[in-house]
């Protein structure tokens, strides 16, 4: 079967956040995780169904809607998921904050490695707990080798005191791009272990891995020590481009530590709609074959930036493979740019500035390419225009 992903409908003037952005303005939203392309087919028509059965009332998720996420990750991932440790959210950044709320009192200290997707960030500092962020070294290529970014573990150590008690992971890693090896996570596990941390694994991008020979690994599967000490957050939103509709859980293999989570969520977490819960069955049980060719398509857009930077914007580099995700971090610090979104945003693409994801100011800018060949052609074309205009 053949999806388009070249002919999505028009997003200007509707409730687009993304396109909403830049109404009236002749700038291309290249910014926010939210792609372009029509959702699958088969996601639609059960949507439709669920739409002309006329009534919305207030929703649990069915046998069928669990067992299909279940299915899932048994097949995907080798995870032997059991029911019981779902725990069903509006979104993946509640999760975030329900999370620092339930197991980090006010003034104890939240782990991440910067820069980082912003939430992660702020979810700490939303209810009075403290952000504390460690920087990513990045490896640079050297015989014949790409370019890595690197944990620096002797920094990680370093920041850890009495009063850190989570670790915030992003695997694949948003905005880098980079998937996180069974050594690396083991690593990982292990430091979360010896100091007592809870880990909160964001693994939203997991669907989305662009290099066929990197296997997502869930943190929660790699020991039952560390099992018992994570909670995972997954949702059918990026790939599938349903984030509208609301839908993420938490596996929370332990009953303990589900029992506080639960707990943390009651009287402010709003329950999941009757067509996220329609989406999200349809999503994992109905539209792999959209989702390999939706893998192709990014592979090839990834490429075809990866060529036009070297060919057509040497000032703007990758300086480690995308191998995961439609995003994109690129390095402009060669530009010599104080703000270089305001300036791309200028010339008519709008891009997420890299100071907001906890990097240096003036050096990186993530780019959106889940779009349209002919969207990201068009992007590039007026990025290399103000390159020559700065």
């Amino acid at each position: 079967m053949t999806f388009d992903f070249d002919q999505p409908p028009e997003r200007r003037g509707t409730d687009s956040q993304k396109w909403q952005k830049y109404a009236g303005r002749d700038v291309l939203p290249m910014w926010v995780a939210d792609m372009d392309f029509r959702s699958p087919p088969a996601l639609i028509e059960a949507l439709h169904r669920r739409v002309d059965h006329g009534i919305f009332g207030y929703a649990r998720p069915v046998k069928s809607t669990v067992d299909s996420v279940v299915h899932a990750l048994a097949q995907r991932y080798g995870w032997p998921v059991d029911p019981a440790w779902l725990v069903w959210l509006p979104g993946l950044v509640v999760g975030l904050n329900v999370t620092a709320q339930a197991f980090a009192e006010p003034g104890d200290e939240i782990l991440t490695l910067t820069p980082i997707y912003p939430p992660f960030m702020s979810a700490p500092r939303n209810s009075g707990r403290t952000s504390v962020q460690v920087p990513f070294v990045l490896q640079p290529a050297t015989g014949g080798n790409p370019g890595k970014w690197a944990i620096d573990w002797d920094a990680l150590e370093r920041a850890v005191t009495p009063r850190t008690k989570l670790f915030f992971l992003c695997n694949p890693h948003n905005p880098v791009a980079r998937v996180w090896r069974r050594d690396e996570l083991e690593r990982l596990a292990d430091f979360c272990l010896r100091h007592r941390l809870v880990l909160c694994s964001d693994e939203i991008h997991c669907d989305l891995i662009l290099d066929p020979a990197l296997p997502h690994v869930p943190t929660a599967t790699l020991s039952p020590e560390i099992a018992a000490r994570t909670i995972t957050l997954m949702a059918p939103s990026k790939t599938y481009n349903v984030p509208g509709l609301g839908t993420s859980l938490a596996i929370i293999p332990d009953a303990k530590l589900r029992a506080r989570f639960v707990r943390a969520t009651a009287g402010i977490v709003a329950e999941v709609t009757t067509l996220g819960f329609a989406a999200c069955e349809s999503a994992y049980q109905d539209c792999e074959p959209w989702r390999q060719e939706l893998l192709a398509t990014l592979r090839g857009h990834r490429d075809f930036l990866r060529d036009f930077l070297a060919r057509e914007l040497p000032g703007i580099t990758i300086d480690a493979p995308i191998e995961a995700t439609y995003l994109a971090w690129l390095n402009v610090s060669a530009l010599q740019l104080s703000d270089p979104a305001a300036h791309f945003e200028k010339h008519g693409v709008g891009l997420s500035d890299g100071a907001y994801f906890g990097a240096p100011a003036g050096k990186y800018v993530r780019l959106n390419f889940g779009c349209t060949r002919a969207t990201l052609l068009e992007a590039l074309q007026r990025m290399k225009k103000a390159v020559a205009a700065r």
